[in-house]
């Protein structure tokens, strides 16, 4: 069975967005691959977390991933911190990277340019870390957005370069991997690209969002004056509204609102108020598991150990063939 390795980040709160993206592709993949799933807390120490959002984001991310979908039974889920293997990894692959490469990675540049105050060596040497998270596993398949294919690529780089100063076949090639599916794309509220917390708290919809604040947050998205002529397209910010309906509501709710639009009798207020009710109704049964997962404490020791052991298994038996591999040997 071949592996499959994701990076979760520990600031990333599950919204419509990932949903639909990323996480429907995680409970597909789990059934048929083998899949480790990491919340990457090391990687959020570039920005210099306090140690008390460090845990609590880690939890929250950890409580969303379980109650959107993800079986610690089907797959390993383990906060990446837990494997010390993994810094190990780390510290052999970056012997072997080198500044000209790791200051051409686009991410990086892009990150100095807009937070020149904190230009730290984990920035540039995120993309080795990144590969020591995949082949720590020895993964094939990698389930990466168009930002991080040169991550990939990166990793790819480090595995073939050890392969052959050492000689050996050791690490295979990872590569991107989209379960052959063609992801739903969520939009955000403003109408400007993609949902994500990113691009402002009221451009998404979380999945822990009560009531109250799904429906603010779609009452306050912009609209425009109503269309002037029959069957006029759709601009933009009311494209994306339709878009999401589309996504979380029954059909007839959608074609009866698209019927509304194409002949000019659409009420923008009506329109978002059942996109609000069609919202609330989708996420309110994982927002209780949400809420019944995040309170038992119990449940998520022992996932979390649980996770870290069998994640531990494969690093453990890799980093001990590497260290061979490289010539370490104890006396």
């Amino acid at each position: 069975m071949e592996t499959v390795v994701s990076g979760i980040r520990s600031t990333g709160n599950l919204h419509l967005g990932n949903y639909f993206g990323a996480m429907k592709n995680f409970i597909k993949m789990q059934q048929e691959y083998n899949c480790y799933f990491f919340i990457a807390d090391y990687h959020s120490l570039t920005t210099h977390p306090n140690p008390q959002n460090l845990h609590l984001h880690v939890k929250n991310v950890l409580v969303e991933y379980l109650a959107a979908g993800i079986d610690p039974e089907k797959s390993t889920i383990y906060v990446q911190s837990d494997l010390p293997e993994i810094a190990e990894l780390y510290l052999l692959l970056n012997m072997n990277a080198y500044l000209g490469e790791l200051e051409r990675c686009t991410s990086f540049k892009d990150k100095i340019r807009n937070n020149s105050e904190n230009i730290n060596a984990g920035l540039l040497t995120y993309p080795v870390l990144m590969a020591a998270d995949i082949i720590i596993h020895k993964a094939t398949k990698v389930p990466v957005g168009k930002d991080q294919e040169q991550h990939l690529e990166m990793a790819r780089t480090f595995a073939n370069r050890f392969n052959r100063m050492y000689d050996t076949e050791y690490f295979p090639e990872p590569h991107a991997f989209n379960f052959g599916t063609q992801l739903v794309k969520i939009p955000g509220l403003d109408g400007n690209g993609k949902m994500g917390k990113s691009e402002g708290e009221n451009n998404a919809v979380f999945l822990a969002d009560s009531p109250d604040q799904i429906r603010k947050k779609v009452m306050k998205a912009v609209t425009d004056a109503g269309p002037t002529e029959p069957n006029q397209v759709k601009p933009a910010i009311i494209q994306n509204l339709f878009d999401i309906m589309k996504a979380v509501s029954p059909t007839s709710n959608y074609q009866h609102f698209d019927e509304l639009y194409n002949n000019q009798q659409i009420r923008y207020g009506d329109f978002k108020k059942q996109l609000a009710e069609d919202i609330i109704v989708f996420t309110s049964p994982i927002r209780e598991k949400i809420l019944e997962i995040g309170a038992n404490t119990d449940y998520l020791k022992k996932v979390a150990k649980n996770g870290a052991d069998k994640a531990r298994e494969s690093a453990s038996k890799t980093i001990k063939e590497v260290r061979e591999i490289i010539g370490f040997k104890s006396f």
